[in-house]
This record gives structure tokens, C-alpha cells and sequence, in this order.
């Protein structure tokens, strides 16, 4: 059988969106309550509950809702073409559908725009500028085709405003070759860059992931501020795509950048670490293996799979 699918705008659309729909009808568990959060650990960009990962007020990890408390995400690009430059093009509305033009600055920016493939081997951590009507644009190169996933993270104007992390898909057209998770692996290479992953996520606690970054054998030690920070880190859970950012811990500037995060539910997640260095900033990926919390508080693996951590390769990144 050929594995190369011609894939349609239409038919990648189905394909995203029933993907989506069956990760989130699996059911999500609750996560860790706030009282039992470190701190250092913020949802989204620098809003929402202060050791907590991105989710809703019912529960639901960030970036499974197209719409919560009272704002919606429009995708008004909802298909691009696979190798060809294209603009994507979205705004977040209101209650009364109105665009919203007015954020609090997180990190430098009013918005973060997450964009990452169904089986996330592609990423792209994008910097979209507003137009005074309150529309987003940024340009986009995505070599593979198939289901996409797009993540708005943003907290609107107000003194109570919440940080938000809404969802949508992104079809993109092409010959589609399906792709499986990347193994896990310790290691990740990007631009002559070696990054060490130590540490892992854990269901329902808190945990503590401390990349290492080196270059020609020797420990990077000068890495530079990346919005507000010596390294971002955004978690995708395999499946339904649900969104975690987490922020790093006090220290730096490297080699190592220390995070504390809690993962919501065993199983697999793609984590995919921003640093830059000597003017660049560059994406570093790794899966990771989540186990199943024990009865005792500890926690288990499941059979055949490995504890820790991170299938290395790079992603992209793109301002």
C-alpha cells in the first residue's frame, strides 16, 4: 500500500477536526489543584492560576476549546498549502463578536500563536502582529501536510481578565504521508546544539525538567533573554493535542534551564523548548513518557516504555 495520501483542504480538515474530536471524547482527568502547585509553573504566558497548567474553568487542559469564557478564536484561514508561503490570518472575539484589540503584554507580547501538526513533527512557536481592527497575521511555511493545530494564548485587557489558550484547526493541503510519534529519546540535536533532557513530567504532581544545552562538547553558559526568559517550553499531550506552557525556574543563563511542570494525565507528550543564543533563537524537541501514578504517590511505567524522556530533532521556529 502506497502511505502517500493526496490530501485535499477538505479532507485535511475532516481529518483535523475528527482527530481533535476523538482525543477530547476519550476524556480528560482532572488536574492537580492548586494547593498542591510549585511555584515557578504559570498557565500560558504568564496568566491564569500560578503553578497550574492552561486549561479551563471546568478542568479541561488549554487549547481543546475554540471558545471559553465568553471569547472565541476565528481562524479566518482555516487552509493553507503545504511548501508554499501563506498568511494565516485570525482574531479573537468577543461575546458580542466584536474583535479584540486591547491585551495585557505578556512577556513583550499581547499574544502568543502556537502551531503544531496532529502527530506533532511540526511546530512553529509564531509571532503575529495585530492590525488596528484587531485582526492577526503571520506568515507561515509548513512542508508537511495534513491536520494542524493553532493555539492562541492571551489575556485580554482588564484588571480580572484570566489567561486564555483557545484552540482551532488548520487544514494544510497536499501529499500527506503519516508520520508516528518520535520515540523517546534523551537527546536532541538542532543547529550544531546538543540538548540534554533530565528529569520528567509526572501525572497529577509536580515535576522537574532541567535541559542542558551544549555546543562543540562545551556547556552553553551565556544564552540570552527569549521574551522575558532564558528558555520557554510548551508540552502538547499525544492524542488530543492538549496545551501546557510552563515557565523556567530561577537560575540561568545556562547551561541549564530548569522547569517545574505537572503533566494532567498519563500517556505521551511532545515538548518542544525555545532558547536563543548569539541572536538566534532555536527549537529543541523531545517526546516524552508519562507514567501512571501509583496508589503510594509514586509512580509506575507502563510495560515496554521508558520513564524519561525526549525523541531530539529540531523544530521550527519562526518570527
Amino acid at each position: 500500500m502506497n502511505n502517500a495520501l493526496k490530501i485535499t483542504a477538505f479532507a485535511a480538515a475532516l481529518a483535523a477536526t475528527f482527530g481533535t474530536a476523538y482525543g477530547v471524547g476519550r476524556g480528560v482527568d482532572p488536574l492537580v489543584g492548586a494547593e498542591d502547585r510549585p511555584a515557578g509553573q504559570h498557565g500560558g504566558h504568564g496568566g491564569g492560576e500560578e503553578g497550574g497548567a492552561v486549561r479551563a474553568a471546568d478542568g479541561t487542559p488549554g487549547g481543546l476549546q475554540v471558545s471559553e469564557g465568553g471569547y472565541t478564536l476565528d481562524l479566518e484561514t482555516p487552509t493553507v498549502e503545504a511548501g508554499a508561503r501563506s498568511r494565516i490570518r485570525f482574531a479573537v472575539k468577543d461575546g458580542s463578536g466584536r474583535k479584540v484589540t486591547a491585551y495585557q503584554r505578556e512577556h513583550g507580547k499581547e499574544l502568543h500563536f502556537i502551531l503544531a501538526s496532529t502527530d506533532l513533527t511540526q511546530y512553529r512557536h509564531l509571532h503575529p502582529v495585530r492590525a488596528a481592527d484587531g485582526t492577526w497575521s503571520t506568515p507561515v511555511d509548513l512542508p508537511e501536510a495534513g491536520g494542524y493545530r493553532v493555539f492562541a494564548d492571551f489575556t485580554p485587557a482588564g484588571a480580572d481578565a484570566e489567561n486564555l489558550t483557545l484552540g482551532a484547526d488548520l487544514a494544510v493541503s497536499g501529499t500527506y504521508r503519516p508520520a508516528a510519534l518520535p520515540a523517546p529519546r534523551a537527546v536532541a540535536e538542532v543547529d550544531g546544539y546538543r540538548v540534554t533532557l533530565d528529569g520528567g513530567l509526572r501525572a497529577g504532581r509536580a515535576g522537574e525538567l532541567k535541559p542542558s544545552i551544549s555546543r562543540d562538547g562545551r556547556p552553553v553558559t551565556d544564552l540570552e533573554p527569549y521574551l522575558g526568559a532564558y528558555g520557554h517550553l510548551v508540552a502538547l499531550r499525544s492524542g488530543d493535542l492538549a496545551y501546557l506552557h510552563v515557565h523556567p525556574n530561577e537560575g540561568g543563563p545556562g547551561p541549564v534551564v530548569s522547569f517545574t511542570a505537572t503533566a494532567p494525565t498519563a500517556g505521551a507528550y511532545r515538548l518542544f523548548l525555545d532558547f536563543k543564543h548569539e541572536g538566534k533563537v532555536r527549537t529543541a524537541a523531545f517526546t516524552v513518557q508519562v507514567g501512571q501514578a501509583s496508589q503510594d504517590g509514586g509512580e509506575h511505567k507502563e510495560s515496554g516504555e521508558r520513564k524519561e524522556s525526549g525523541a531530539g530533532e529540531a523544530a521550527g521556529h519562526a518570527h
